[in-house]
């Protein structure tokens, strides 16, 4: 399988990197991007062929993934618009709907659509992918199967969903970094050393979503297991409650969303 990437930037790098890893052979791996030196640290790095702009050889591809920024999306396709054959194009740009990644193609429809997340640079990543009624089963497969290589995949059915997935998993490690740091103030504030805190904080989020994910029982109740009536994690858990801190998460994350859609509106104006 021969796959061309649009953008050289740090998610195309971390898939090529997780590709790597899983025996895929480089050779079949190119790289589109205008910066000289992000082209050459490419091909030292991965040993990749990379070009400043799309050509006949990039276009020589089974899978075009299109990993440039969102608003420089529909000038970067320009060269191949009206010239694809039968290549599966993935989208990882956050908020580009189908319909217009199509119409800056010149109408080509065999796209799937995926929003993974910086944690992907770890290979600790979590993507969502939509894909239209028209796109097959194993055209699916190929989607998962590369982006895989940072992470776990999940499907939605609905387009319209992947503005939640943009807000809850896109944006959500953001959220986990603002509660960690937090944390860590809070154990400042009351005599901890900055490192200690630091610590305690990463460590206890690390453990926490770790028991959570290996655990058969729902999160709310591996909480109440650690709250005691009358404990300190209980008199934690009640300031939480009077301050609606669980209605303020959703409020954020449901003005991701909104702001998600108002983004796809913008950016997929022609």
């Amino acid at each position: 399988m021969k796959i061309t990437f649009i953008g050289g930037g740090n998610m195309a790098t971390a898939l090529i990197g997780g590709l790597k890893k899983q025996g895929f052979s480089v050779a079949g791996i190119q790289v589109v991007d205008p910066v000289e030196e992000t082209c050459a640290w490419l091909t030292e790095t991965f040993g990749v062929r990379c070009a400043p702009a799309i050509d006949a050889a990039a276009l020589n591809c089974e899978v075009l993934m299109l990993a440039v920024k969102p608003q420089v999306m529909k000038e970067a396709l320009l060269p191949a618009a009206g010239k694809l054959t039968n290549q599966l194009v993935i989208s990882i740009a956050a908020g580009l709907r189908l319909a217009d990644i199509s119409r800056w193609l010149g109408g080509y429809h065999r796209i799937v659509r995926s929003m993974p997340n910086t944690p992907a640079l770890i290979g600790a990543g979590i993507t969502g992918l939509y894909a239209p009624p028209g796109v097959d089963h194993e055209d699916r497969a190929t989607a998962e199967k590369i982006l895989r290589a940072v992470g776990r995949t999940l499907w939605v059915e609905d387009e319209a969903l992947m503005d939640v997935v943009t807000a809850v998993s896109g944006s959500g490690p953001a959220y986990v970094f603002y509660f960690i740091e937090a944390l860590q103030n809070a154990g400042t504030a009351l005599g901890l050393s900055h490192e200690t805190a630091r610590l305690l904080a990463i460590e206890t989020f690390l453990g926490a979503a770790k028991l959570a994910a290996e655990s058969a029982e729902p999160v709310d109740q591996l909480r109440q297991r650690v709250t005691s009536k009358g404990g300190t994690t209980a008199a934690a858990l009640d300031v939480f409650a009077r301050e609606a801190l669980d209605a303020i998460i959703a409020r954020g994350v449901a003005a991701a969303a909104a702001r998600g859609r108002e983004l796809s509106e913008i950016l997929g104006k022609d």
